[in-house]
Formats: C-alpha cells, sequence, structure tokens
C-alpha cells in the first residue's frame, strides 16, 4: 500500500477520535493546517481522545512530522471545531517566528549581496554562483575562465551504479542525487546546493524508497555529501505535492544563510553550515523529526508483540532492528517509559553513540520513534526559521510549489505558488497572494500581491516561475510571472500597509490567443524566470512540460513605462465607442463577440519575436519559429541565447532593430526537448537537453553549429552554472563536477 494511503487513513482516524471529520476535510478554500505529533514526556489521561499524529512516515513513503519542542505538560481533552485542528503548538517553537522571535542579532544580520553593483561584481569574478542565475538580475553569464570544451563522464553499471571511470576525461568527482532532479546548481563558500527527490538516500532514517523532497548540501572540492533538508510530502497527495519531484527550486545563499521554497509551500531560512559548527540556530530550534518505525502488517506480525514488550519496559528486537536500520543503533542499557498504555512511551540511552531521550507512538497500524534534532544531527539541515504558506496565506499550489527565491537588500521576493486544484478549473484560493515580499532576516512579511487571480481569478494552471530584481530606469524594480500570463513589475520595496507599488504590468500573450486545457491551446503561463540585462527585461512564455510543445513568443520590454504596458489592449466595439474589457483567464478578445484587440500607444515592447523567415523563402519552417520555452535568455555583449522545448536554441540580437523587429542570427535543432537554459562562460555556451546531451557552442552570432555534443548518461533537466574555474551539471540522477584536470 503506498505512503500517501497509510496517511489519509491515519488522518481520518485521528479526526474520528477527536469527534470531528473537520480535520480531514481538503475541500475548503484554505488547505488543511498541519496536525503536529505530540512527543509529550508526560502520560495522557487514559480518558482522553486526543491521538498523537496525524502525519508519519512509513516504510514505503512519507509526510511531514513537524517542528515542535518536547511537551512538559499533558495535554487537555479536544474539543470539535469547525477550523483544522492543530495538536500541541507551543509558542515558543512555532513553525512562523513570532514577534519576539524575530528580534535578530547582529550575528545574522545579513550583508547585502544583490544591489546593481554587486550583480556585476559576482557576474564578472568567476567566482562564487550563490543563486540561480548567480546574482538577482538572473543573466547566467559567469566570468569564469579555462572550462574544458569536451569531457566524458565514464560508464556506470545500471544494476550497481558503480563508476567505470577508465575513460573518464575532466569530472573531477560525481555524487548522486535523486531519481528525479529538476533543481539548478548553486556554489557558494565551498559547498554546492541542489534540490532533488529522495532517490539517493542520503539519510538511513529516510531509505530511497521514501520520497521526500531533498535539498542536499556538498562539499565544492570533493564531493562529499555534507546534509540534507528533508520535506516530507503532504497528506493532500499530488494535488499539492506531486510524486518523485522533489524540490525544484535553487537556493538563495548569503554568507552563512540560505533560503529556498519547499515542496510543501514553506518558505525556510537555513544555516548553510548545518550543525558542523557546532549550534543549532534559531529562532527553530530541537526540531521533531521522524526516525522509524514497525507497521502492522497483520495476521502473523510481531505488532502486538511489540505492543506488550514496549508495555512491559522492554524493546523488542523488532523495534532494534529498525532503529539499527534507521541508523540509530541503540546500547544494550537502556530506560524504557510508559506514558499511555498501548499508546506513548519514552525511552532514553545511547543511540549511534549520541546520549538523547526519543518519544514512541502508536499511530493508527505503526509504531513510530522521533526525535529531537540537535548538534549531534551532523547529516540534517539547521533550520533558522519557518514561513509556511499554505498555512499563514491560504495558498493552495498546483502539483508543486517551487520558486528560486532572490533579495535586494534585507528583501526576499518568493512567488508562493498558488494555482489550481486537481480539476484544473477551479481556483481554490483566489485571495490568496501570488507573490510576497519578506524580512530575509526574520521571516517577516512585508506585503503580498494577488493580482493574477483576484478578482480575475486568471490563473491558467500553476504560477513556478522565479523572480528577478534589478535597478531600471533609476528604480529598484522586483519582476514577478503570474499565472495569468503576465509579467508584474513592482517597486522593491517594504511597500505600504502590505502592499506593494505597482509599476508596470505586460501581457506575454496575444490577446485573442485561448487557454484550452491540456495545451492545445495557444495562450500560454510563464515558467522562465525574466532577466535584467542593460537596462532592458526578457521573457518567454511556456507551459507545464507535460503539455508537450506548442506556440511561443520571447519578448524584450522597456521597464521604464507605467501602467498596462502590452503591446495590446482588449476592446469592446460598440459603434464608435472603444469599451475597455477586464481580462479574462481563457481568451481575452473574443472577435466573434465584437471584440477586438488594438495597439496600445502605452506599449513598452522593444521587440517581439514569435516567427521569422530566416531564408526568405517567404514560409516559416519549424526552424523558424519560437516555441513555448521552460527557459530563461541569457545574453552577453548583446548576443541572447535562449532553448524553447522543442529543443530549438535560438540566437538573438539583443537589442533588436530601431523598428521593433528581432534581429535572428540563427537556430540549431537539438532533436530533443529541452527543460532548461543556456550558459555563457568562458566564449563558450553549454545547453542541455531531455536525451542527455549537453551541446557546446563558440560563443557568437557567428556560430551556429555545436563545436561538441557530450551525453551524461541520463536527461539534463537542469541548467549547467559555473563557478570557480569549473563547470556543475545536474542530470536526472547525479551532479557532476567538470573541470580541466
Amino acid at each position: 500500500m503506498r505512503h500517501n494511503e497509510f496517511s489519509a487513513w491515519s488522518m481520518i482516524l485521528g479526526s474520528a477520535l477527536l469527534g470531528t471529520l473537520a480535520t480531514a476535510s481538503l475541500s475548503g478554500c484554505k488547505p488543511p493546517a498541519q496536525s503536529d505529533v505530540d512527543i509529550s514526556t508526560e502520560p495522557l489521561d487514559a480518558g482522553s481522545n486526543v491521538t498523537g499524529g496525524l502525519e508519519t512516515p512509513t516504510g514505503d513513503g512519507n509526510t511531514t512530522v513537524s517542528s515542535l519542542d518536547v511537551i512538559e505538560t499533558p495535554l487537555a481533552a479536544a474539543q470539535p471545531s469547525a477550523e483544522p485542528m492543530r495538536l500541541n503548538a507551543p509558542e515558543q517553537n512555532a513553525a512562523t517566528p513570532d514577534a519576539a522571535s524575530r528580534e535578530v542579532s547582529d550575528a545574522t544580520t545579513l550583508v547585502v549581496t544583490s544591489t546593481a553593483d554587486t550583480a556585476e561584481k559576482v557576474m564578472a569574478s568567476g567566482g562564487d554562483w550563490p543563486q540561480w542565475g548567480g546574482t538577482s538580475l538572473k543573466n547566467n553569464v559567469p566570468g569564469v575562465t579555462n572550462l574544458p570544451e569536451s569531457w566524458d563522464t565514464g560508464r556506470f553499471d545500471r544494476r550497481t551504479g558503480e563508476w567505470d571511470k577508465s575513460q573518464a576525461e575532466n569530472v573531477l568527482w560525481y555524487s548522486n542525487l535523486g531519481s528525479q532532479t529538476y533543481g539548478n546548481p548553486v556554489v557558494a563558500d565551498g559547498q554546492v546546493y541542489v534540490g532533488t527527490n529522495n532517490g539517493a538516500g542520503w539519510l538511513p532514517r529516510y531509505p530511497s524508497k521514501v520520497d521526500l523532497g531533498c535539498l542536499l548540501a556538498f562539499d565544492e572540492e570533493t564531493g562529499d555529501f555534507l546534509w540534507q533538508h528533508s520535506s516530507e510530502k503532504l497528506i493532500t497527495g499530488r494535488v499539492h505535492d506531486w510524486p518523485l519531484q522533489g524540490i525544484c527550486c535553487a537556493p538563495l545563499v548569503e554568507g552563512d544563510r540560505l533560503w529556498f521554497v519547499t515542496s510543501r509551500g514553506e518558505v525556510r531560512c537555513l544555516d548553510t553550515k548545518g550543525f558542523h559548527d557546532g549550534e543549532d540556530d534559531g529562532p527553530v530550534t530541537a526540531e521533531l523529526a521522524y526516525v522509524t518505525e514497525l507497521m502492522n502488517s497483520g495476521e502473523g506480525s510481531t505488532f502486538e508483540d511489540a505492543l506488550t514488550d514496549l508495555n512491559n519496559g522492554k524493546l523488542p528486537d523488532a523495534l532494534k532492528e529498525k532503529l539499527a536500520e534507521a541508523g540509530e543503533e541503540l546500547a544494550d542499557a537502556y530506560q524504557l517509559e510508559t506514558l499511555a498504555e498501548n499508546k506513548s512511551w519514552k525511552i532514553s540511552g545511547v543511540f549511534d553513540g549520541v546520549d538523547r531521550e526519543m518519544a514512541i507512538k502508536q499511530i493508527g497500524p505503526r509504531i513510530s520513534f522521533f526525535k529531537l534534532l540537535g548538534v549531534e544531527d551532523k547529516q540534517d539541515a539547521d533550520v533558522v526559521w519557518i514561513y509556511n504558506m499554505m498555512e499563514e496565506n491560504g495558498t493552495s499550489q498546483h502539483n508543486m510549489c517551487s520558486c528560486s527565491v532572490t533579495s535586494y537588500g534585507d528583501l526576499l521576493f518568493v512567488n508562493t505558488s498558488n494555482g489550481l486544484d486537481e480539476s484544473h478549473l477551479n481556483l481554490p484560493s483566489p485571495e490568496a497572494p501570488s507573490f510576497m515580499c519578506m524580512d530575509k532576516n526574520t521571516g517577516e512579511v512585508f506585503w503580498t500581491d494577488n493580482s493574477p487571480s483576484y478578482p480575475t481569478q486568471a490563473i491558467v494552471h500553476g504560477q513556478w516561475s522565479s523572480p528577478a530584481v534589478a535597478e531600471l530606469g533609476g528604480v529598484p524594480q522586483v519582476l514577478f510571472c503570474g499565472g495569468d500570463g503576465w509579467l508584474y513589475s513592482f517597486k522593491a520595496d517594504r511597500g505600504q500597509d502590505g502592499k506593494p507599488e505597482l509599476l508596470w504590468k505586460f501581457d506575454c500573450n496575444p490577446k485573442e490567443s485561448k487557454w484550452i486545457l491540456g495545451g492545445e491551446g495557444t495562450r500560454n503561463n510563464l515558467i522562465g524566470t525574466p532577466v535584467a540585462y542593460d537596462g532592458l527585461v526578457y521573457i518567454g512564455v511556456g507551459q507545464d512540460p507535460e503539455h508537450q510543445e506548442g506556440e511561443g513568443h520571447l519578448w524584450c520590454i522597456d521597464p521604464t513605462k507605467r501602467g498596462d504596458v502590452s503591446s495590446q489592449l482588449a476592446v469592446k466595439i460598440e459603434g464608435d465607442k472603444r469599451i475597455p474589457i477586464p481580462h479574462r483567464r481563457i481568451q481575452a478578445v473574443i472577435p466573434e463577440d465584437g471584440e477586438a484587440a488594438i495597439d496600445n500607444p502605452n506599449s513598452a515592447v522593444v521587440w517581439h519575436y514569435s516567427k521569422f523567415d530566416q531564408n526568405g523563402d517567404g514560409e516559416y519552417d519549424f526552424e523558424e519559429e519560437m516555441h513555448r520555452t521552460c527557459g530563461t535568455v541569457a545574453i552577453k555583449d548583446d548576443t541572447l541565447y535562449i532553448a524553447d522545448f522543442s529543443g530549438l536554441v535560438h540566437c538573438l540580437d539583443a537589442k533588436g532593430t530601431p523598428d521593433g523587429q528581432p534581429i535572428v542570427h540563427f537556430t540549431y535543432d537539438m532533436l530533443a526537448q529541452s527543460w532548461g537554459s543556456a550558459l555563457i562562460s568562458d566564449d563558450k555556451v553549454y545547453i542541455g537537453d531531455e536525451d542527455g546531451d549537453v551541446t557546446i557552442f563558440q560563443f557568437g552570432k557567428d556560430h551556429p553549429e555545436p563545436i561538441e555534443e557530450i551525453n551524461m548518461g541520463t536527461s539534463v533537466y537542469s541548467t549547467p552554472v559555473a563557478a570557480n574555474g569549473a563547470i556543475f551539471i545536474s542530470t536526472k540522477d547525479k551532479l557532476f563536477k567538470i573541470a580541466k584536470e
């Protein structure tokens, strides 16, 4: 049986014991709040109807256990409530820091790294690449030199995974990732970070068959595994947390702090050194962590005998074996105390050389162990603060939550991923924000904005893009891609009264384009990231890769204009009148209803590229069209590269013609779909594809043919990055460091 089925069963059981099924309802506009596991060291009242945690991992899957301190007092009996029930949440360690906990010491005040001057320095230095795109400008053009233009990854045994490196060339190391990897590598302060799933099974307590979202940290020099942040699966299932997708974003790193968005709809701040620095940084400390469990497999299982042994103060061999498998082998001497017969126990002893206390809970068909993370847990991440967007903002992400956050000074910018439900028609949380600005030091929210969804409810699918920040026209602007297909620019400051100042917005789709479920239409949303280059903004349209190929558009926009700066306006024609039409989700303009798209006198379009007759034959071939893209442009010396989902590499002039036409230098067909973006570095261009090839071009408009195509062994869904004299490529299941030997 799949783990999420067990989780749902446990949730319903717990709700029944609480006297209400309200906590099991998944149909409301606001997703259910997390129910937390009580690891009290005092016994529960035998007559109490309170049950323990409703989400714990099983042997073939997992879900989340929230962060809690040990409760030193017994729980009062819970009363039925119309609101989702939250069990045992002590104020001093809530998931979202309260006002008191937001008093940050000087030691955690962070250095600004994303001003315009600093961005240029980072890009030119050839050093670290500390976020997606390197800087808040999101232009993947690091100044790294002496990079190889050929390499060989060697051979990997398909059964054992053993690496035969006899033929390997220019590969300094590789490390195992999960079974599916979409996160782009980030390199900072001697460490490399990648988002993936749990296919590598780095933590003994989470074997590879347990589905998690994982952010992994490796040593940059050696490739050694350092620590893992584990995001357990949401009980609501694939509508919010699609199986095996893992962490799909890239983190932001500044100093000894890291920020990223989890697959559970959270923004988390971590200590980059984990527990290796001997400190448990807060305000979030002593996080509750799942260890292992014994399932009741039915008749003939050891489950009932184990309960009897526990009640008699004895830890049965079956549970000792589970602890050993989870890397927590228990020494012979221990103390076991029954807190509530058949329900709750406390055990003290030496686990894998660490003197600690664990809680044991019987929850539904399982006996589960939990511990509190501390400095001894070197392989786990050290969380500083947590902001749960689903709980605090009522967001409801579609299939996954993914955003590579960025910063400007102390401001942290986040796309919440709010989207449709599993019907692909209903927007569960139209008033929930799409965009958010936070204090990166504390997690305090300065402002939110729900323009794509309220009041228009115009989000067509999900919102998985990432923001960019740049000083444009003398004004700091944060650029957000809306799930309605519009690009929004807000002033990059703290806003007023919880709201930002909208500077301009741009509809990235032709007004007559139409959204059709499953990708059959011509209207798109935005998957890639906007890029700021030389005072201009660039963005391409696309859809979820499952929607396959389709019509695309690439825009160059003047960000100094204000208001609606789209290329066209939607109007209703009534005689001599032109009545503006509010934006609609499916189709902005329906000509047969007397509607029209007219030129916008306030348009900010510098140039627009959808197709270009390169050979002058009066027809548009496949290679002469821009298709949907998940990618982001990379620009150097006014030469722009972007790969579309159909596998075409497009090379254009970044400035276009004076009369607003694109200048297309060439296109090249990689003959495989491309999910990622180009890397421009060391006078070369690197682009990966789904077949696992990395295509390498000599940089420049006069080099339309690749100088090399290198197969990485498995698909390359991410984007190559370069830092400190090396290329870092995350394939579907491995991370490679590539440099001249």
